[in-house]
This record gives C-alpha cells, sequence and structure tokens, in this order.
C-alpha cells in the first residue's frame, strides 16, 4: 500500500505518521504564562538534536477551532508554545513509567489558568537557571532556553538549547556518565492513548557485518 501525500488530508497523514513512527520520546514540558501559572504538556514530535551546542527540537501543533477553553482560532497557540514565545523558557522532562498516567492527564485540554502540574499531582522545585520549574517525579529534567522558533504549517517548531540538567540519583555513573538501563524504564509514544515500556533491551554485534580480511 502507499498513499500520495499530497492528496491527503492533514489528519490522514497525522494518523499514519503517527502511529508508524514509533517509538517516540515523550517530551512533559513546564513552562510559565503571564499569570504565574505553571503550564505542563506532554508532546512526542520531539528529540535531542545535538550536543555542541546541546540542543533539542519540540514541534507543537496549533489548536483546533474549539480544541478547549482558549482556542479561538485554527491558528490560536497552545499555551506551551505561547509561554515559549513570550519569555523564551522551558523544562523538558522525560517520562518514565513511574510518571505515566499523570503525564497522560497533562495532555487534557485545560483552561489557561488551570496548572496541569497541580492537578495531576506533580511536585515541582526551582529550576537553577530558568523561571519555570521543574517536576521532582521525573527522571530527567532539562532547562532550556529559546534558541528560534519556526512556524511550519500548523505547528510551531521549538528548537532550544539545554542550560542544565537534572537526572534522578542513580541513574547515571558518576565517572563514566554511562546510564544504568536496567534501572531507567523509559516510555515512549506509539498512537492515540497507547505507550510502549523499553524493558526488552537487547545488543547488536557490528562486527559481524565487517568486510572479510
Amino acid at each position: 500500500m502507499d498513499w500520495n501525500f499530497e492528496t491527503l488530508t492533514a489528519a490522514q497523514r497525522h494518523k499514519l505518521l503517527s502511529g508508524l513512527v514509533v517509538p517516540r520520546p515523550i517530551a512533559l514540558v513546564t513552562t510559565v504564562g503571564a499569570s504565574g501559572v505553571v503550564n505542563a504538556a506532554p508532546f512526542s514530535f520531539f528529540n535531542v538534536l545535538g550536543e555542541d551546542p546541546p540542543a533539542l527540537i519540540i514541534s507543537i501543533g496549533h489548536r483546533e477551532p474549539g480544541d478547549g477553553p482558549a482556542a479561538q482560532s485554527s491558528v490560536a497557540l497552545k499555551d506551551t508554545a505561547r509561554n515559549i514565545a513570550e519569555n523564551g523558557q522551558f523544562v523538558v522532562h522525560l517520562v518514565d513509567e513511574a510518571i505515566t498516567e499523570r503525564m497522560h492527564g497533562c495532555s487534557l485540554a485545560f483552561a489557561p489558568e488551570v496548572s496541569e502540574v497541580e492537578r495531576v499531582g506533580f511536585t515541582t522545585a526551582p529550576s537553577r537557571t530558568v523561571a519555570p520549574p521543574r517536576i521532582v517525579e521525573a527522571p530527567v529534567a532539562m532547562e532550556c532556553r529559546l534558541h528560534s522558533r519556526l512556524a511550519l504549517g500548523n505547528h510551531d517548531l521549538i528548537i532550544g538549547v539545554i542550560t542544565w540538567l537534572h537526572v534522578r540519583d542513580g541513574l547515571v555513573e558518576p565517572d563514566s556518565l554511562r546510564v544504568r538501563l536496567d534501572d531507567y524504564h523509559a516510555v515512549g509514544r506509539l498512537s492515540g492513548s497507547r505507550y510502549v515500556r523499553t524493558r526488552d533491551l537487547f545488543s547488536i554485534d557490528a562486527k559481524a557485518f565487517a568486510p572479510k580480511s
């Protein structure tokens, strides 16, 4: 089967892409609005871009008409994108099994004056370099400052530079900086409300494909 993407609707393309490009890492992003409310929202069109500078990218879709109390038009920004555009600061958290349900709860369309962090029962702590707080229960938190923002169709592409990294004690070897994957039970996004665990690990010996001498 194949499809000409130029003839499909955006919704059809999204259904195919989000269902096939899996698993995707999840960015649970905290921001602060103009009124001081701490917003939290998950996004799975997300990944790191490199280490020099240490950068990541998040693709945030616009609200559709009627999508939540704050939606006014087809180009209304979601709270996260609006807050980042206004103050250029955010914190990206990675998601493990322990916080998956609360992360999913943050995806509901709350009014801007409602803090998803408080609604789902997360605990926050002050960040070191940015105003938005970090979520204590998350295994990893990356404080970020906005590098650039690009409008791409019905999405905002947010590129951030990581200024500070928080990792749960015991997940990283202090000397080698090797991540203890047996203790880091990250969760990936499939599609809809379906997720995947990362406990099934395996290694591949690339030497099997080396040229014979």
